[in-house]
């Protein structure tokens, strides 16, 4: 129980500060765990220096942008970027060394990558329908905001005043695109704003870490590799544990589709291969071990935690606009109170009362419904079609025109 220890003093003081409460948050995926979930004192040690570590090619191609004042200017070098990702960097005239080592990256495409099992988890995430984003929103953005360290940069960037219906907006636009059927080829939608927001995240860690309020030493480089690495993990190992809590049944191999098509998008987005799992068991000791690593709540996670909770007050609804409100808004906490607990909707500024209503009502219909499809000739791509739209409605119906377009960053 006491095996993780910092062995190097320069990791920052963040890693493992409070463990009695960080093991307390990462239990229930500790409990999916085969054998012991703790981690080694050499993997402990890599996700402390991981704090440290950024995304060098894009690190580098934002250096260039801002820093080289000899050739063009700052938009012609940001043009030229966006024609790279958009049309490839044979399009781009004498690109600099530092766009054309990035390219040359990610255009060269891991040999691991299997086409189908990209479409096969694209589809598999389709199927989850509802589930899918309820689990995406109410569990692995919410609970994330435990983790007070990363909630640090989006203080840093303003991302409190902006507001929560922005962040679950760009969120659910970007999986949206991640997870469409072809998305990932190489000038998909998927793969071009990937890659916009993995830039995005560059900016924001040049931007922040020269703040003076930002303290390296204990909170570590803004959107390092440990905290990118478990976000994408949230978007893997705790979409697949939650969907099949709210009753979706997934298949073994429907889940090693799912990670691999994360785990592609991880790569896409600059996460380090040592840090993506290739199987669930892989991906949820990883998790485990990270989890164990982050700060604990704080006034952050409450103020993020409220802002959330409150988004649905602020959507636009057709009729019945206060009533409607409520009930997403309860169901929303519902879901939530039954991964974190009551110290965890505490810790998130959430009513601790609310019991887990939702998933008891919702799971056994789920269970009967895609048991059904898997049962009837055509269902399951059926289920697929049905699913997706209503993803796609809900994202319409949530933000109407003000749907966001991350894929062409501003260049302040």
């Amino acid at each position: 129980m006491d095996r993780p220890n910092t062995l190097d003093r320069d990791i920052p003081s963040r890693h493992g500060i409070d463990l009695e409460r960080s093991r307390a948050i990462a239990h229930a995926v500790g409990r999916t765990i085969k054998g012991d979930p703790e981690p080694s004192p050499e993997r402990w040690q890599a996700i402390g220096n991981a704090l440290m570590q950024g995304d060098p090619l894009m690190d580098d191609t934002v250096t260039w942008l801002y820093d080289d004042t000899t050739s063009q200017s700052r938009r012609e070098k940001r043009a030229q970027f966006q024609t790279a990702v958009d049309t490839g960097i044979a399009a781009v005239a004498d690109p600099h060394p530092a766009l054309r080592a990035l390219f040359t990256r990610v255009d060269r495409r891991p040999a691991w990558v299997d086409d189908s099992l990209l479409e096969q988890g694209a589809r598999v995430s389709h199927r989850t329908g509802m589930a899918g984003l309820h689990i995406l929103r109410d569990v692995a953005l919410m609970a994330g905001y435990q983790a007070s360290a990363i909630n640090k940069t989006l203080v840093a960037t303003g991302s409190l005043e902006r507001g929560a219906q922005r962040r679950l907006a760009e969120t659910t636009s970007w999986w949206l695109d991640c997870t469409g059927i072809g998305a990932l080829d190489r000038f998909g939608v998927g793969f071009r704003n990937t890659l916009n927001v993995r830039f995005i995240h560059a900016l924001i860690r040049r931007g922040v870490q020269e703040k003076p309020d930002w303290h390296t030493a204990d909170w570590g480089l803004p959107v390092n590799q440990t905290d990118m690495a478990t976000t994408q993990l949230g978007f893997s190992v705790i979409f697949l544990l939650g969907t099949r809590v709210l009753g979706v049944p997934i298949s073994s191999a429907d889940g090693h589709a799912v990670m691999h098509l994360w785990r592609f998008i991880g790569w896409l987005m600059g996460v380090d291969e040592r840090w993506l799992a290739e199987s669930e068991q892989q991906g949820r000791r990883l998790l485990y071990a990270m989890l164990l690593g982050h700060a604990p709540p704080d006034e952050s996670s409450r103020q993020l935690g409220c802002a959330l909770m409150n988004e649905p007050l602020a959507r636009p609804y057709p009729n019945f606009a206060r009533l409607r409100a409520r009930y997403i808004q309860a169901r929303a906490n519902s879901i939530t109170r039954l991964f974190v607990g009551r110290r965890g909707m505490h810790d998130l500024g959430l009513p601790a009362w609310m019991p887990p209503w939702y998933p008891a009502i919702a799971a056994p219909r789920h269970f009967m419904y895609h048991t059904a499809t898997r049962l009837l000739p055509g269902g399951l791509r059926r289920a697929e079609r049905a699913g997706r739209q209503a993803q796609l409605n809900q994202l319409r119906a949530l933000f109407a025109d003000r749907t966001p377009a991350i894929h062409r960053p501003a260049l302040n």
